[in-house]
């Protein structure tokens, strides 16, 4: 498994709309690792393809926050809502490509979702809590929709410049490490 660089926001991959995947191959596999341990390195509960500049209809997720609890690693291909409750849930999200960033969102409270797992198979499944919250954030990423999309424009501005500065950094950084 290979821990991928992780895109930081503004980058255009990330407004994009990402293709579905054709079939579940060996790439699509090494492709689901890769994300798995970079979701785990970094760390996150979720982390969808285009973070990783590979612009398909995948992502991965484990909400699983207890510590001493099992694992749930999840890996969704072509996931599609298939419905959605008309109660709501406020959740402070936060993103892998907007680090230290964080804002209450708005989602629907359960969603049940359909997708392509890796052993080629269609499931679906009714996610409620972090998981509805998470499942719905990083089907987003592969419709180009960032959670700041859903904030008020001064705040995504502000985010926005926040995370300009951050890239600027890091650049000259790795420029000073002789690593660019």
């Amino acid at each position: 498994m290979t821990i991928r660089p992780i895109i930081i926001h503004p980058d255009p991959r990330l407004k994009k709309l990402c293709a579905p995947v054709a079939s579940v191959d060996d790439e699509i596999r090494k492709l689901a690792d890769d994300m798995l341990a970079t979701m785990y390195e970094a760390p996150g509960v979720g982390l969808a393809a285009p973070q990783v500049g590979v612009l398909k209809r995948l992502f991965v997720m484990d909400c699983v926050k207890d510590k001493d609890a099992a694992p749930h690693p999840m890996v969704l291909i072509n996931p599609e809502i298939t419905w959605t409750s008309e109660e709501t849930n406020t959740y402070e999200e936060g993103c892998l490509s907007i680090p230290d960033q964080y804002a209450e969102v708005t989602r629907p409270k359960e969603v049940r979702f359909r997708w392509l797992g890796l052993d080629g198979k269609t499931h679906e499944e009714q996610f409620d809590g972090l998981w509805a919250t998470c499942v719905q954030h990083e089907n987003d990423h592969l419709d180009g929709k960032l959670f700041i999309d859903y904030l008020g424009p001064l705040k995504r501005q502000m985010i926005t410049r926040k995370m300009e500065k951050l890239k600027r950094e890091r650049a000259r950084a790795a420029k000073e490490k002789g690593l660019v």
